[in-house]
């Protein structure tokens, strides 16, 4: 029987990639709250007593002697609450611009491969009455589908939640299971090797001695259109990475593009890419590169509906890698809109895809536990030039302590050797798009930001004057029946 604690090979192969030190590999957030921060030692016992909900999280990978089988996860005998959940003030005025330099300075650390991986950090200080909280886990830690972010445990669906998961409750007693012995992993993999067709055929010798080619051998399994396809390599955000990290958010109405896709037709997602195609397309422009007739490829994570004619709309099958081209020498907002909509649509799989609808009905805070599945597609590394991860979240108000959470920025890792990467997260009726960027490769990142809200901006504006004087059809009406006004598509 296989080892239910034993990492896959892709997995391990993200944890040997990490050891050259530029690719710190974790998905990550920035959770803004209303309200006075809780304390440390009460944010520590609400942590403590929801752990069991995630026994990863008190976890490490162990290695096998002599490289002959997959790391298994066992208990950390020595796992201590206080050094996973940290605390920390930002200097006066604690306005947002020092808040992102203290999530780029937690996102360019690696974590502690010896504890488990994962860290909180409790921020304080943050203008308007308002503190944060900063959480980075590494992305094998949230073990498939099923698997849950620590994130989905610890906030409620009411300020005053008394269901079984969120109430008050007693932390069940935690003893550590003793940690195997070296003998007793090498015996237990080179049994499953020697007993199980499935680990004879899957290469672990290969995936452990040669982890780089082992994923890219994967990712020349490229499903959903990926075959074949070789990015330019004069890809001007294709460039070696080091392990310093810049992060941005844009704030924006999620209406405003629910009235675009209204207005133009498509999607949602087609707004998001166009809007991210043209900051890309001003940054290039503003660093002299000619953009003229230049199309980027994005590997857009796609969330697919389970298997069988029973299943239910809201359960995810998996998570596959979509490409999508991004017109980045477009300068015209609906001809952008109109090549990413037939990039979208033309990509095998995307009939299967799920709605946005149904996966903001996903039961808890799962976004981000897709969040953490979608960066395991970035073995296609050879694949695309930027990734852009856009997950529908819940869009109801959600708690932690009594505290009601106002914004979520996500952030997904960049891959080696790509300099900038965009997550976009939605919830209560706001999204987030976060930016992460290497620090010395793209340090202007602040301009690209600035580059998205002009174009969200401008893609308002021209889906506004698309409409035309009088009604359009159904295309050409809002959510609500009527005409979207201009000033109402140009809110931030």
């Amino acid at each position: 029987m296989a080892n239910p604690d034993r990492l896959s090979g892709l997995d391990a192969s993200f944890l040997h990639r990490e050891r050259d030190g530029a690719a710190n590999l974790h998905v990550a957030e920035v959770l803004v709250f209303d309200g006075r921060p809780p304390g440390y030692v009460e944010l520590l016992d609400h942590i403590r007593a929801r752990l069991d909900l995630v026994p990863r999280y008190r976890q490490v990978p162990a290695g096998v002697p002599l490289r002959q089988g997959r790391p298994v996860w066992v208990d950390d005998p020595y796992f201590n609450l206080r050094y996973h959940v940290r605390h920390s003030g930002l200097p006066v005025p604690g306005d947002e611009a020092s808040l992102k330099r203290e999530a780029g300075r937690i996102f360019s650390q690696p974590l502690d491969r010896a504890k488990p991986l994962w860290e909180i950090w409790l921020v304080e200080g943050l203008e308007g009455d308002r503190f944060a909280l900063i959480g980075k886990t590494h992305h094998v830690l949230v073990d498939g589908l099923r698997g849950r972010e620590i994130a989905s445990v610890l906030l409620e669906d009411d300020a005053a939640d008394t269901s079984a998961q969120h109430a008050p409750r007693d932390a069940p007693g935690w003893v550590p299971r003793p940690v195997p012995t070296p003998a007793q992993l090498l015996a237990g993999s080179l049994l499953e090797r020697a007993t199980m067709p499935e680990e004879i055929g899957r290469g672990a010798r290969v995936l452990l001695r040669a982890p780089r080619r082992a994923a890219g051998t994967i990712a020349k399994a490229a499903p959903l259109g990926w075959a074949g396809f070789v990015p330019p390599d004069t890809s001007p955000y294709r460039v070696p990475i080091g392990p310093h990290r810049r992060y941005e958010w844009v704030d924006a109405d999620l209406e405003t593009f629910r009235a675009i896709k209204d207005a133009l037709g498509g999607t949602v997602n087609d707004a998001v890419l166009t809007v991210v195609a043209g900051a890309l397309g001003r940054h290039l422009r503003l660093h002299g590169h000619r953009t003229l007739g230049l199309t980027l490829r994005a590997l857009v994570p796609l969330a697919l509906r389970g298997p069988g004619p029973g299943t239910d709309a809201t359960v995810i099958g998996r998570i596959e890698a979509m490409p999508a081209d991004l017109p980045v020498g477009e300068t015209d907002p609906l001809a952008a809109f109109a090549a990413v909509r037939a990039s979208l649509a033309a990509a095998p799989g995307a009939a299967e895809a799920m709605s946005a609808e149904a996966l903001t009905h996903l039961p808890g805070f799962a976004a981000t536990t897709i969040m953490s599945q979608a960066a395991r597609l970035q073995a296609h590394e050879d694949r695309f030039d930027v990734a852009v991860t856009n997950v529908p979240g819940p869009q109801h108000p959600l708690f932690l302590l009594g505290r009601e959470m106002r914004r979520v920025h996500s952030v997904v890792p960049l891959a080696p050797h790509h300099a900038v990467g965009v997550s976009v997260m939605s919830y209560a009726g706001r999204l987030g798009f976060g930016l992460l960027s290497d620090q010395d490769a793209l340090p202007d990142l602040d301009v690209v930001a600035e580059g998205l809200r002009g174009a969200i901006a401008d893609l308002a504006a021209a889906a506004a004057g698309a409409l035309g004087p009088g009604p359009r059809g159904p295309r050409g009406r809002s959510r609500n029946g009527r005409m979207p006004r201009a000033e109402e598509l140009r809110r931030p």
